[in-house]
């Protein structure tokens, strides 16, 4: 194989490589060596692929239509590690997820409508599907709007999503206060399973910059030490140090006119925002008298929270059963990706 089709986007607040499906190798094993070829890991710099030596930059969405009904196109997220030989799907990405719909209809998978285009994506790895309005004036792609989005430079147009539940219990251990690893926490599922905690509870603030906690030794031995007690508790199978769920965040009162601050761990090192389907259910945590977050957050009129995170807020809606966040998404460049020669076993 000399050569894949490839689009680099920007989606949310991460940023990865958007494949059809149909130019990858079938076989999931075929694929994820390619995919390590073409993202340049394992090394901490990917200096010789298209990561950026970071998580929330090595990370890889692939669509197809869809094979079900209620959706439009499949979408399949894969985190490519950086620094190990390493693919995995063990969750999904709702930032990447902005992505995913302008490079459906630019693709032909999606007929666009003037001036709003709206698509639902069943996110392969959780089979939630999620609803998608993309600005298409003239029935094509913008990407020039005046939505700034924390995190982000500049502005762009704003792609609305609908985080459908995941079908999963939004409370996985059927309590809204649980004790792990001797921490009150609050374990939720509104789209990505999540543990959150009080950042008191752990000796820290819950304002400090992610490397100051990523730099704290005791701060991250008990955050595995959490994940461990809760992917028992809340029913989730795999080896914890291979899978990057659940996740971890603290939570404390907002600094900045939000409703809660927040720092989110991915599994380890910290999230210089908050991923979108965390985000929505870190929300939902917020919303339950009985969890942690309560007596930290503000008041949640209509529905509307503001999560203040390391570079922002992040801003949702709750509405019964679903929650819609604005992210934004930028084609940075189109083309043929060439992959990493082979690496022998000997190297």
């Amino acid at each position: 194989m000399t050569g894949v089709p490839c689009a680099l986007m920007r989606g949310g607040t991460s940023k990865g490589g958007v494949f059809l499906a149909s130019d990858l190798p079938s076989a999931p094993a075929e694929r994820d060596g390619l995919l390590l070829r073409l993202m340049g890991s394992p090394d901490p710099r990917q200096i010789d692929g298209l990561g950026g030596a970071h998580p929330l930059t090595s990370k890889v969405a692939v669509v197809s239509p869809s094979t079900v009904a209620e959706a439009d196109v499949d979408y399949l997220f894969l985190q490519v590690v950086v620094d190990e030989p390493v693919v995995t799907d063990s969750q999904t990405c709702g930032n990447m997820l902005a992505a995913v719909a302008p490079f459906a209809i630019s693709h032909g998978l999606v007929r666009a409508s003037d001036p709003v285009t709206s698509v639902r994506v069943r996110l392969v790895n959780t089979g939630a599907v999620a609803t998608l309005r993309v600005r298409t004036p003239d029935g094509a792609v913008t990407y020039d709007g005046d939505t700034a989005l924390s995190g982000v430079p500049g502005t762009a147009a704003p792609v609305e999503i609908d985080v459908a539940p995941s079908g999963r219990p939004l409370l996985p251990t059927g309590r809204a206060l649980d004790v792990l690893a001797g921490v009150e926490a609050t374990c939720v599922d509104n789209g990505m399973p999540s543990v959150v905690v009080r950042a008191t509870d752990l000796g820290v603030r819950g304002d400090e910059p992610p490397a100051e906690l990523e730099d704290n030794a005791d701060l991250t031995a008990k955050v595995r030490e959490i994940r461990a007690a809760a992917m028992t508790a809340m029913g989730l199978s795999g080896d914890l140090e291979a899978t990057t769920v659940p996740k971890i965040v603290l939570v404390s009162p907002p600094r900045q006119g939000g409703t809660i601050a927040t720092r989110s761990f991915i599994p380890l090192r910290v999230h210089q925002a908050i991923g979108v389907l965390g985000a929505a259910s870190v929300a939902a945590a917020v919303a339950l008298r009985d969890g942690v977050a309560a007596g930290l957050a503000a008041s949640v009129h209509e529905g509307r929270v503001r999560l203040e995170h390391p570079t922002g807020f992040s801003d949702l809606v709750l509405d019964g059963d679903r929650t819609t966040v604005v992210r934004t998404a930028r084609l940075i460049m189109e083309g043929v990706l060439h992959p990493a020669p082979a690496r022998s076993k000997e190297s």
